[in-house]
């Protein structure tokens, strides 16, 4: 597959560095995600005032700097590469596409605006307890202007400012717009096998809420353009987690030479390069699928999803291994970049 990269633009490098130079600097995994909001906020300001994350998705007229899919590919690589925790995944790329799906202006410009500001949190309530995030099978409904039902796997659910929920109507599934502190609504965390992603469940039980579509919702095309931007996340921590264990295989010496010496071991760590490189293609096309309007999008995104799955768990698991006794610490780092690669492989599974 020899797809152009759509990421190495200058801009696009422009981005990356100026994203990689701040996280090198001031991104804190284990004190971000014991935080009372699961990540460093005085990090996501920077991100959003000084480089403009989270209004990378969002047109000019809502508040954003109208990019491409590509350049939100780019943040996402990063903050994958650095296991930061933030709310760019659902709050400036699943709930700010619900929203942009929508059509609805009045909706948009009112919302939009603070999301890209980085100073409102928004969460999208889809998938029942089942995890299947399909556009067909939606655990609410909406009978006139209220909403019943229970939300799992929320992303942000308990800190969220704006609560967006997919309902099933009768004329099909739309959009919802909820006040956090609406009547019938509570939310909460819950634990999760990934300390460095903030899940939450959100119930629903005659509580009001504003639907903001205006029918023949493409809940489909939203999923779609998110799995792109997970994927990006799974190719960025795989492509890290190889470095890792590159470089400690350089280090670490057995029978007077440094293990990486070893053919074994260099051979483990080929597989696992060839396996991070297919995921990067697979991630390429998707993107470019994506900037064209290609037909092929929906399946491209799917590919995406599964190559860069794939080759974030080979990767994390390889570098447990290949690290020996001390990946298994709570000190290092590798069970987080593990717990990543199987948490993340999981959102947003059909």
């Amino acid at each position: 597959m020899n797809t152009p990269d759509p990421t190495e633009t200058e801009e696009a490098k422009a981005l990356r560095d100026a994203v990689r130079g701040l996280l090198a600097k001031r991104s804190d995994v284990r004190t971000a995600m014991a935080s009372p909001l699961g990540y460093d906020d005085k990090l996501w300001s920077t991100l959003c005032e000084q480089i403009g994350v989270a209004a990378l998705a969002i047109p000019e007229e809502f508040g954003g700097v109208g990019a491409t899919m590509a350049e939100v590919c780019v943040v996402q690589q990063e903050l994958g590469r650095a296991l930061t925790p933030s709310p760019m995944l659902g709050s400036a790329a699943l709930a700010t596409q619900a929203l942009l799906a929508t059509g609805n202006e009045e909706a948009c410009g009112r919302l939009l605006p603070g999301i890209a500001a980085g100073g409102g949190i928004a969460t999208l309530a889809w998938t029942g307890e089942d995890g299947h995030w399909s556009p067909e099978r939606v655990p609410c409904t909406a009978t006139g202007s209220t909403v019943d039902g229970q939300a799992h796997y929320v992303l942000d659910a308990d800190i969220a400012d704006v609560v967006l929920v997919v309902a099933g109507t009768p004329d099909g599934v739309g959009l919802f717009e909820a006040a956090p502190d609406a009547a019938g609504l509570r939310r909460y965390q819950v634990p999760t096998m990934d300390p460095t992603r903030r899940l939450g469940v959100i119930e629903f039980s005659g509580t009001p809420a504003e639907r903001l579509d205006r029918g023949a919702y493409p809940l489909a095309r939203v999923r779609d353009l998110v799995l792109v931007a997970l994927a990006a996340e799974q190719a960025g921590a795989a492509g890290r987690a190889l470095d890792l264990t590159v470089e400690y295989t350089k280090q670490r010496h057995q029978f007077g030479r440094p293990i990486g010496g070893f053919q074994a071991l260099k051979h483990r760590m080929a597989d696992v390069y060839v396996h991070v490189e297919a995921a990067r293609s697979a991630l390429y096309a998707a993107i470019v699928a994506a900037l064209d309007g290609d037909p092929e999008f929906p399946a491209d995104a799917a590919t995406a999803r599964l190559v860069c799955s794939e080759a974030f768990r080979h990767a994390a698991a390889e570098m447990i291994q290949l690290h020996g006794g001390i990946a298994i610490t709570w000190e290092h780092d590798a069970h987080l970049y593990f717990k990543r690669a199987h948490g993340s492989s999981c959102l947003l599974g059909r």
